[in-house]
């Protein structure tokens, strides 16, 4: 056996022991997870409506996804199954298939997704969520609402018609016995939600009007023929890929990863340890990857199902395993039933969803923030129903990065700091002009990348027209300087060495101090002289002021 050998046994080993069911709970993770199954069962079903596909691949995920996520997730009681914004990003991205290929292109969407998300944590960029503002987040999810709704009305209503509007138009050709199967599925669904009969509200939704329909013998669209047992693996065409799919997939990847950061912060650990989002980046793809394999459609971190999980009384990952393992059960035993479910009734379900998890009060606070928060949100939400989904969120996420780099730009400050006897400071605004052998020490608040570097150009004190005038600036805290602000720096550096003045640079890193070295442009310039930074806050900014001092008494 080779080192290599060992190591990975090692790794089995431990691995083993982490994800083992343990006595003391397997019970309890049992029973949430049946709880978990039976609200899979409607949730699943949705999903696909929403992508456009057939409702058994919802169900599929539903079985393989919490089970391959569960036995990986870092966040232990966090549920990896079919969501809104995974099936509305899925079923932007197959818009174009025809609808005999578009399973094929689902379950290879899929595996892409599952795949990226995988290489996602192992390359550990859960760091670059930030890069995701919450108010792009929340319009793009109040967005997937709004559509949500629009896109389910005709459905509730028995047509085929393709949204509201037409709807409206041909009212004669609603469906009575769908929309009242799907009535009655609302008022059920509004008026059992928030009692603690809510978790088998959905069930009750589904059933009692689709039975109605059968013993009535109704004409309302049903879910159709479900297949018995359970699904074989089946590996992809690569005869399927497209560019337009790898967006997709790009698209529906960072939607559930972003959205699956969120699940982990409302649902942590009983034990209290942080959970690692890179390890759920690689749990959500696992989950993927395994409901691609076993034909299903993506799957990320539910909000609602994560809840119910806890709820219900979750202690470790388990529950979410069970759920997955429930739901094969019952879809092995009541397979002919599942296909039986009126269709207006699950739009029913899917529009009381939507509804649920508009975020008015997240909405009202963005507005209340800032005129960036405020457009970014906005954008975001517009782009959401008119745009796919991929470019909706590269829309918001493009538009909040540049209104916030302006904004750094000009909130950047210079201002001029005054040494006392005690070795502290007096901080005044910057002078707009350099006095004659003087020595003027500054500080400077805000980032100085892109347009940060141009501002602080404009509003460093004009050297021209002073004697031997010097500048001692602070750059404390700064780890990496751009190369726009060594552009600024050697030409400010020039035109004090040009009125016979210096620059001195104080509490440098000593990363930006090799920087400097590697640029070989501020340097160059006569009289710059660099002051690393020390322990001691201030030490090295005094040290150059002193100094910028003897140079002008000698």
């Amino acid at each position: 056996m080779t080192i290599a050998d060992v190591v990975i046994a090692g790794r089995a080993r431990r691995w083993v022991r982490r994800v083992a069911p343990r006595r003391a709970t397997i019970r309890r993770d049992a029973t949430a997870g049946l709880t978990g199954a039976i609200s899979g069962v409607p949730d699943g079903m949705a999903a696909s409506v929403l992508a456009g596909v057939n409702p058994v691949f919802g169900l599929y995920a539903s079985i393989f996804g919490p089970i391959g996520g569960g036995l990986t997730a870092g966040t232990r009681r966090m549920v990896i199954t079919t969501t809104s914004a995974a099936a509305v990003a899925a079923g932007s991205a197959l818009s174009d298939v025809p609808d005999a290929d578009r399973p094929r292109a689902l379950f290879l969407l899929t595996l892409m997704a599952g795949a990226l998300m995988v290489l996602a944590g192992l390359l550990r960029l859960g760091r670059y969520l930030r890069f995701v503002p919450h108010s792009v987040m929340i319009g793009f999810l109040s967005g997937v609402a709004v559509n949500i709704v629009l896109a389910q009305i005709p459905i509730l209503a028995g047509t085929t018609e393709s949204g509201p509007l037409a709807l409206l138009r041909h009212l004669d050709r609603v469906n009575a016995g769908a929309l009242a199967a799907g009535l009655f599925a609302l008022v059920v669904l509004v008026a059992f939600r928030r009692t603690r009969f809510g978790a088998y509200a959905t069930l009750v939704a589904l059933i009692v009007p689709s039975v109605a329909v059968a013993i009535f013998h109704g004409s309302a669209p049903v879910v159709g023929s479900i297949p018995g047992g359970l699904p074989t693996p089946v590996l992809p065409r690569l005869s399927d890929f497209s560019f337009s799919l790898l967006a997709g997939a790009f698209a529906v990847a960072l939607v559930v990863l972003v959205q699956g950061a969120g699940v982990s912060e409302s649902a942590p650990n009983p034990d209290k340890t942080r959970a690692d989002p890179n390890r759920d980046f690689v749990a959500q793809g696992v989950g993927n990857l395994l409901a691609g394999l076993f034909r299903g459609q993506p799957v990320g971190g539910s909000v609602g199902r994560t809840a119910l999980n806890v709820a219900a009384g979750a202690a470790d990952r388990w529950a979410a395993v069970f759920s997955g393992l429930w739901l094969a059960v019952l879809l092995l035993l009541f397979s002919g039933l599942v296909g039986a479910v009126v269709m207006s009734t699950l739009a029913a379900v899917l529009i009381v969803a939507a509804i649920g998890a508009f975020r008015a009060a997240d909405l009202r606070a963005i507005v209340r923030t800032g005129a960036i928060s405020r457009i970014a949100v906005l954008a975001t939400f517009v782009s959401t129903l008119f745009l796919p989904v991929a470019a909706a969120v590269g829309v918001g996420v493009a538009l909040s990065l540049l209104m916030q780099l302006n904004r750094e730009a000009a909130d950047l400050r210079v201002v001029r700091l005054t040494p006392r006897d005690d070795g502290t400071f007096v901080e005044q605004p910057a002078p707009r002009r350099l006095e004659s052998h003087e020595v003027t020490l500054l500080d400077v608040y805000g980032s100085l990348f892109y347009a940060g570097a141009r501002t602080l150009q404009a509003r460093l004190p004009e050297p021209a027209g002073a004697e031997r005038p010097v500048v001692v600036l602070r750059l404390r805290g700064r780890a990496m300087l751009g190369a726009t602000v060594f552009a600024v720096l050697s030409d400010y550096a020039r035109r004090l060495a040009e009125a016979g003045g210096r620059l001195y640079l104080t509490g440098v890193d000593p990363a930006v101090q090799r920087q400097l070295h590697r640029n070989r442009t501020v340097e160059r310039v006569d009289g710059v002289r660099v002051f690393t930074a020390t322990d001691v806050i201030g030490e090295s900014s005094l040290e150059g002021y002193r100094a910028a001092q003897r140079w002008l008494d000698s």
